[in-house]
């Protein structure tokens, strides 16, 4: 039986994925600052492996970001979202989305876009994509 990965290393590693991945970082040039392989830095962003607590803290510093950035938006003792909402508009269905390769050129091109008339365009055109009408 092989042993799975604690949820809260899942989401530390993906919150790390995030956050490199938003300021253009690849997984070797965090390794090299920690003195680490890209291999490594692959296993703490899929949770297979822990990360000690001053490691996160010299990961917090190359990020550019506070450790307890790592742990937001974890799902509460209970298993659900901090919020208690689920779906659509759960902060677990956004950080799905921008979890994707897709999802997170989505959200970085779309804040580029300065003008608000433009933007609701945007969502206009993904909502007819999708085919839903929702608001």
């Amino acid at each position: 039986m092989k042993k799975r990965p604690n949820p809260v290393d899942i989401h530390v590693g993906a919150r790390i994925r995030l956050r490199r991945m938003l300021i253009g970082m690849s997984q070797e040039r965090l390794g090299d600052q920690l003195g680490l392989t890209f291999q490594q830095v692959q296993k703490y962003e899929k949770g297979i492996n822990r990360i000690g607590a001053s490691r996160l803290h010299q990961i917090s510093g190359i990020l550019g970001v506070p450790v307890t950035y790592f742990f937001d938006d974890m799902a509460g003792e209970n298993g659900g979202s901090p919020s208690g909402m689920d779906g659509a508009g759960s902060p677990t269905y956004v950080l799905d989305l921008i979890h994707s390769s897709e999802g997170l050129q989505l959200v970085k091109n779309f804040l580029e876009i300065d003008n608000p008339q433009v933007r609701r365009r945007v969502v206009d055109l993904v909502k007819a994509l999708a085919g839903t009408d929702a608001n």
